[in-house]
């Protein structure tokens, strides 16, 4: 598997994992009218940075492309 087909799929189960974290601060502070704990108020934060940065890259990819045409109309 190539770097951009490996990133991508990182990136798709970065986006669930954030995802799930989440809806687990939403429902323990739903459960819990107190304060939840701190490691679940900021569990999506590193899902979050990663998804970041893997989305900048899949980003800037298609304008860095060697070798794509352009067309010249």
């Amino acid at each position: 598997m190539n770097a951009p087909l490996w990133i991508r799929q990182t990136h798709r189960w970065l986006s669930i994992i954030f995802t799930a974290t989440v809806i687990a601060n939403f429902a323990a502070r739903a459960i819990n009218p107190g304060e939840p704990p701190p490691w679940l108020t900021y569990s999506p934060l590193p899902p979050l940075f990663l998804l970041l940065f893997t989305g900048l890259y899949l980003f800037v990819l298609p304008y860095t492309r060697k070798g794509r045409s352009r067309s010249s109309d």
